[in-house]
């Protein structure tokens, strides 16, 4: 979605044109539901924090500015109202509060070359696509295994497809600490796909 058509529809939404509104739910919602299941106890849950959010941005929409994008601005209602339901289910740990997004901004130089592309799919055989398929599900299991600060920056960044500087804009962190927290998922993450790619080759 470029700039030209965020400020159409952002206009569109503003004068209650349906059709707008259910092009940004089909767009958005799913990955609304998944970002919010980081934060809460169960898909139940998750889902009315997606409910809750569509109803904020229609309350709200007069009052966007533009200063972000319009997914940057759908993503931090998301995640704002997400983190206040987990913490009131004790579910999950204020994100502020959260330590291992400090460490020394050179361990975040070196990214481990494991990229979106890479973990989606592998064009070749039916071998290699089950292979694939057995891979992505590995990724997706090891991602639910890490700390909630890594969790949430890889989700974002390889899976939702964000830019870091949204990434920075909706979990309220610096450049520095998304960097070091999207290092040490990625790595954790890369050590896990060796290993079963290292086992597969053996077997």
């Amino acid at each position: 979605m470029d700039s030209t058509t965020e400020l159409e529809l952002v206009e569109a939404l503003r004068e209650g044109d349906e059709a707008a509104f259910a092009e940004l739910v089909d767009r958005y919602h799913g990955s609304l539901v998944r970002v919010a299941r980081l934060y809460v106890r169960d898909g139940a849950t998750a889902e009315e924090v997606a409910q809750e959010t569509w109803l904020a941005v229609l309350g709200g929409i007069d009052r966007f500015e533009a200063r972000s994008s319009v997914k940057t601005w759908l993503f931090r209602i998301l995640t704002n109202r997400a983190k206040t339901r987990g913490e009131r289910e004790a579910r999950s740990i204020p994100f502020s509060a959260m330590s291992d997004g400090h460490g020394p901004a050179a361990e975040a130089e070196e990214q481990p070359e494991l990229t979106p592309g890479t973990w989606r799919s592998w064009e070749g055989d039916p071998e290699e696509r089950l292979l694939a398929g057995e891979a992505r599900e590995l990724i997706l299991a090891t991602i639910e295994t890490l700390p909630p600060a890594q969790r949430a920056t890889i989700t974002l960044r390889d899976i939702e497809g964000m830019s870091a500087e949204d990434v920075c804009n909706v979990l309220e962190v610096s450049d520095t600490n998304q960097r070091v927290l999207l290092h040490r998922a990625r790595s954790t993450v890369r050590r896990a796909l060796e290993r079963y790619l290292g086992e597969t080759e053996n077997s």
